[in-house]
């Protein structure tokens, strides 16, 4: 009897002690069986257990017996062996959903659990001890701020090329998109966010890092200082033109949701794009968008705490092809061509207008990698200037080397002197003839 008291517990001995006081007449029936939230018949029957077996008789008849609902030792087995083969790195909550999706075998994550501890195959991981950050609460509606970062992880463990994945989540309710890209580059952070917009509309602000994309990391430059505005990246212009607002965070805690949305990512999404076989670009975007992100959907989100959307719809005057592009400042030239990226453009005659000579111009070199140049509000027609490559020289004969120079005989050194030697010839007077010699003495004059 000792023993089954020490396996008793708490539960039960609370319930054996208000038992004990209805059988010593200090309680009624009724109020022992109203203490235990039970009736009194089933006090009766619980005192008379105990008048046949002692203090065990309370507990209940099943203890120590299996379930009736306990699942199969083969099951067990199997799910063990499952997990062991190809989901050996799977979480117990990960490893179950997988299980029961791909598998056919339904348990839970904490019997799962169970069955990998007693295995081997799952270790107690000790919790870390990190610095405490005030806890921000979410905001109350969908699309009043969405988190915005990139994160470079070794996505497909190796089979395929580096990608890196761009990602925005809603803080209100944790709705996610995301893409994978080759470069985390401003063209590519561009279409992410051209794909949101037409999605869902126009955000009322974005929280990011401060990396160069999102801020200039350098003084304004003389223009700038001039025109009295503040330096601005491509992203930063974009944002300003679609009236959405950006905040910087100071430290990666602040933006805490994108982050352990990443933390989730690189565990659940790396997994499953393994399971899926993905080995490269196209392949890790079609699970991405298909499967997962539906997953995730269903899975992650949640119920803003108002149900009002936030997002703004776009108007006329925002087209994104010219807001999501590459944007720069050019000068017209006399003959009114311009500059960019080291090729000319002519601006073609139905196009050229008061004023445009000699004027700045918005030149703006769209996505899809097509240019377009915009004067007070209106697009010009332009061409590319085909640069003329000069004919390549033709080679010219290379002439027969010459002689040494003037030797010190006398003997001349040009070529065309050859066999006249100036010691041998006579002097020019006797060659003009002797009356014009200037040694022969002159006529006297009469």
């Amino acid at each position: 009897m000792k023993e089954q008291e020490l396996r008793m517990s708490r539960k039960d001995r609370d319930r054996l002690k208000v038992l004990h006081e209805v059988g010593k007449g200090h309680l009624r029936q009724r109020e022992g069986g109203e203490q235990l939230g039970i009736t009194d018949r089933w006090v009766r029957e619980l005192l008379e257990r105990m008048r046949k077996e002692g203090d065990g008789g309370i507990l209940h008849r099943l203890r120590g017996r299996a379930s009736n609902r306990r699942i199969a030792e083969k099951t067990r087995q199997k799910a063990v062996r499952l997990v062991r083969a190809k989901y050996e790195d799977f979480g117990p909550t990960l490893a179950s959903e997988d299980l029961r999706k791909r598998e056919g075998i339904t348990v839970s994550k904490e019997t799962l659990r169970q069955w990998l501890l007693a295995a081997g195959v799952w270790k107690r991981k000790k919790r870390r001890v990190e610095e405490v950050h005030e806890w921000r609460p979410r905001r109350s509606c969908r699309g009043e701020l969405v988190q915005w970062d990139t994160s470079e992880h070794d996505w497909l463990e190796g089979r395929g090329e580096k990608l890196y994945l761009i990602a925005m989540i809603d803080d209100a309710s944790s709705r996610l998109l995301g893409r994978f890209v080759r470069h985390d580059s401003t063209e590519e952070n561009l279409r992410v966010l051209g794909n949101y917009l037409e999605r869902w509309g126009r955000p009322v602000a974005f929280y990011t890092d401060q990396a160069g994309l999102f801020r200039v990391n350098r003084p304004a430059d003389r223009e700038e200082q001039l025109a009295g505005e503040e330096a601005r990246t491509q992203i930063g212009r974009a944002l300003e033109e679609l009236g959405i607002e950006w905040i910087g965070a100071h430290s990666p805690q602040a933006k805490g949701r994108v982050e352990r949305c990443f933390g989730t990512l690189q565990d659940r999404l790396v997994k499953g794009l393994r399971v899926a076989g993905a080995r490269s670009l196209e392949e890790a975007n079609d699970y991405l968008e298909g499967e997962f992100l539906l997953e995730w959907e269903n899975r992650f989100t949640v119920e803003p705490r108002n149900g009002t959307d936030a997002h703004r719809r776009l108007g006329r005057e925002h087209n994104l092809a010219a807001i999501l592009s590459q944007v720069e400042s050019r000068v017209v030239a006399n003959d009114y061509t311009l500059r960019f990226q080291g090729q000319s453009y002519q601006i073609r005659r139905e196009g050229i207008t008061a004023g445009l000579r000699g004027s700045r111009v918005r030149v703006e070199k769209r996505l899809e990698g097509t240019l377009a140049v915009q004067f007070r509000g209106r697009y010009l027609p332009i061409t590319r200037c085909e640069v003329q490559t000069p004919p390549a020289p033709v080679p010219r004969p290379r002439r027969a080397p010459t002689k040494a120079k003037t030797e010190r005989n006398g003997k001349p050194s040009s070529g065309w002197m050859q066999g006249f030697d100036l010691r041998k010839s006579p002097p020019l007077w006797a060659v003009l003839g002797a009356e014009r010699s200037p040694a022969a003495p002159s006529a006297k004059r009469t």
